[in-house]
């Protein structure tokens, strides 16, 4: 297929190329020969027609630190009739703008194919849709009751307090089973964000590591293991932790086999899940999840290629599925 690609992310002068998995999917895309454009969010306009537009900039992308991309002029692109493929690449914070884009790049799902699905994206927050699953999670707390949180520490000793829409390993905080600091922590928490938190007991297997398993279409296309770097918990490589190679455990296995089919069914064709010490799962990332380079590397693998394998097969399955309605 030669298709046409925008991809809607952060700056790209800002990314880290090492490790960018947009950096890799673009890259993979302009190996196969197609048109990539790059654009950002707050460039997305909805005219009087209900045609869906960005100001966007075709790109060229090489693997050169302090020199991996060259932009073209800018174009207003009409984003149902102009690209074959929008990829949601832009980093969270889950907020109302992100969820607003999902709105507005809905409107154009019947024209262009949106990764990940963006109606699915909104509904599935990495700490939210993981709700579902709790048959494999750890005991979770949802509240912004630093009283229930005692009552969950009473049972569970120290915990572990996150953002319900963070991202990232940002202001993740270990409180021990002596409950100190945990009422000055809820009220930053409770001051700072507006919905409730996500409590777990902390897993002490964290320092193990905790794994990375990327999943296309529902099948697993590789795993790697995050380590915490020195005095840290949080085993995120954006937080330091540091990769390695890794088998799925058969518990694992067994959280990807249930997880898989509803991916796939709900079009969240990219998809990272995070699993603690083999078999607790703590999140299902599905906005713009991360990983595929370090797995490339230590697997000899081309993940970016194989959701560019994904993506071709949703279009011509579309191309089918009209063709028989026409």
């Amino acid at each position: 297929m030669t298709l046409r690609i925008a991809v809607q992310m952060d700056p790209i002068d800002t990314i880290k190329i090492a490790g960018d998995s947009s950096f890799a999917l673009m890259l993979a895309a302009q190996a196969r020969g197609y048109t990539v454009y790059e654009y950002h969010v707050e460039s997305l306009t909805l005219d009087e027609d209900d045609r869906l537009f960005a100001h966007a900039f075709p790109v060229t992308v090489q693997r050169v630190e302090g020199d991996h991309f060259t932009r073209g002029e800018q174009v207003r692109l009409d984003l149902g009739r102009d690209v074959d493929v929008v990829l949601m690449r832009q980093d969270p914070p889950f907020h109302m703008g992100y969820i607003t884009a999902t709105h507005l790049l809905e409107r154009i799902g019947h024209e262009t194919l949106v990764v990940n699905d963006p109606a699915n994206v909104r509904n599935s927050p990495e700490k939210v849709m993981v709700l579902n699953y709790r048959r494999f999670m750890p005991p979770t707390l949802v509240t912004r009751s630093v009283d229930e949180v005692r009552r969950f520490m009473a049972k569970h000793g120290a915990i572990v307090v996150k953002p319900i829409h963070g991202n990232g390993g940002k202001a993740i905080f270990r409180i021990g089973e002596n409950g100190e600091n945990l009422t000055a922590l809820f009220e930053v928490f409770n001051q700072t964000w507006p919905e409730p938190h996500m409590v777990q007991p902390f897993l002490p297997e964290v320092a193990k590591g905790d794994k990375r398993i990327v999943l296309i279409d529902g099948a697993v296309a590789g795993a790697i293991n995050r380590v915490p770097g020195e005095g840290e918990f949080r085993s995120n490589l954006a937080m330091g932790g540091s990769a390695q190679p890794t088998e799925l455990t058969a518990r694992e296995q067994e959280i990807c086999a249930a997880l898989g089919p509803d991916l796939k069914r709900l079009g969240l064709t990219f998809v990272g899940i995070d699993v603690i010490g083999g078999q607790w799962l703590t999140e299902i990332n599905v906005t713009s999840p991360t990983g595929i380079v370090a797995i490339d590397r230590f697997n000899q693998t081309d993940t970016a290629g194989m959701i560019w394998d994904a993506i071709e097969r949703r279009l011509a399955e579309r191309g089918v599925e009209r063709h028989a309605q026409a």
